[in-house]
């Protein structure tokens, strides 16, 4: 058997949070590759990805997120640089101040105009891709290995 042949990639779930007094909610990664990100992280095995979603925004921001919607899937092979990774991105609601946690160093609260930066992964298009959703109501569009 050719043990490439079924490498297969892993699966993350990642919320972008939304707060109800407005921003979203980003965390500053304690782990390689650094930097801002939006809260998530693998999905277990025998575990949902509406489920790992709401656990990794609970873990990393000490929220209660209710997912909304799932907003769309990012599966680029290049977008993480550990490994290909399939993320599912939810757009969810909580209330409170986030608390760092977990593999979280920081979290904070941001609006388009306040993204921290360096962001990880391909979060820079993601969030692109979110803010534009919530000004016009358009998806993003398949194709570019999105």
């Amino acid at each position: 058997m050719d043990p490439v042949r079924f490498r297969n990639p892993a699966m993350a779930a990642d919320t972008i949070i939304e707060l109800d007094g407005g921003g979203i909610v980003l965390i500053e990664r304690r782990n390689e590759p650094h930097g801002w990100a939006i809260p998530g992280g693998y999905i277990d095995y025998g575990e949902s990805a509406e489920a790992a979603a709401v656990r990794e925004a609970k873990e990393e921001t000490g929220l209660d997120v209710e997912l909304v919607e799932q907003f769309w899937v990012y599966s680029a092979p290049e977008r993480d640089p550990r490994r290909h990774t399939i993320t599912i991105i939810f757009i969810g609601n909580a209330r409170g101040a986030p608390v760092a946690a977990d593999d979280a160093l920081r979290a904070v609260v941001a609006s388009e105009n306040t993204l921290p930066k360096p962001l990880a992964f391909d979060h820079t298009r993601i969030l692109a891709d979110y803010f534009r959703y919530r000004r016009t109501g358009e998806r993003p569009r398949y194709g570019h290995g999105r």
